[in-house]
């Protein structure tokens, strides 16, 4: 079994976030398994577009913490980074289908996407400085020049929570459909009967003048994101996490 389910149909790969027990928190083997199907979909000329989606009641619930700790004992985890690198360089229409909660790397990875429709459900959250720690995914840069500097204050320093309206009347998200993944679907269809080499040729002008400031960001925030891990702050948090307690910022 996999965490990963991956189907292509009609030109169309799907990337599907089934680990829903666990409302589909993101292990280190599911970031390996979304590389490497990333990897197969660029290099396969019969494939024109992939999607990446959760299930109906959840896109994903971010990292798993318990196996990020596991992990990160036995030393650095590169697993993240490899594959935000992955979705920065990926040279195919890339489309996201969110419905319910998008939380931490399911809101910033969406902002690597060419596309994403979300349900009436769906509530996006980065709260990683709740979590003592600091924004990832190119989301310090990103995130400001896409909703605006003010706006991006209130999901990466405050945490706060928005819903589907609002991440569509900030730029978020393309559309809020009752049927997020056959909206995407639809328009990923489209784009699989176009020009393939038009396409690609298209999305790669586009995202040439940001692409390597994204890449050192992303390299950056890594680096400062592993170092906050270690913290005492992150320790507390995590401790309060895991406790379900809350956090207890006070003695720093």
């Amino acid at each position: 079994m996999t965490d990963i389910a991956i189907d292509t149909t009609d030109r169309i790969t799907t990337l599907r976030f089934a680990r829903a027990a666990k409302k589909n928190a993101l292990t280190v083997e599911m970031y390996e398994q979304l590389t490497a199907a990333l990897a197969a979909a660029s290099a396969d000329p019969q494939v024109r577009a992939v999607i990446i989606t959760g299930t109906p009641e959840c896109f994903t619930s971010g990292n798993d913490i318990a196996d990020f700790a596991r992990a990160n004992a036995g030393g650095e985890v590169t697993a993240p980074l490899d594959f935000l690198r992955a979705i920065v360089n990926f040279d195919k229409p890339l489309l996201a289908a969110v419905s319910g909660v998008a939380i931490g790397i399911g809101t910033t990875l969406l902002l690597h996407c060419d596309l994403v429709v979300a349900s009436p459900t769906a509530k996006f959250k980065t709260p990683f400085v709740a979590l003592g720690l600091v924004p990832e995914g190119g989301s310090s840069v990103l995130l400001p020049a896409l909703v605006g500097a003010r706006r991006a204050n209130q999901m990466l320093l405050l945490g706060e929570q928005i819903d589907a309206p609002t991440a569509l009347a900030w730029g978020l998200v393309n559309e809020v459909a009752d049927d997020a993944y056959a909206a995407a679907l639809a328009k990923a269809k489209l784009l699989a009967a176009c020009a393939p080499n038009a396409i690609k040729s298209s999305k790669a002008l586009m995202g040439r003048p940001t692409r390597e400031q994204v890449l050192e960001t992303i390299a950056h925030e890594g680096k400062v994101f592993g170092a906050q891990l270690r913290s005492p702050e992150a320790m507390e948090a995590f401790q309060a996490f895991m406790a379900r307690r809350p956090a207890d910022f006070s003695r720093f």
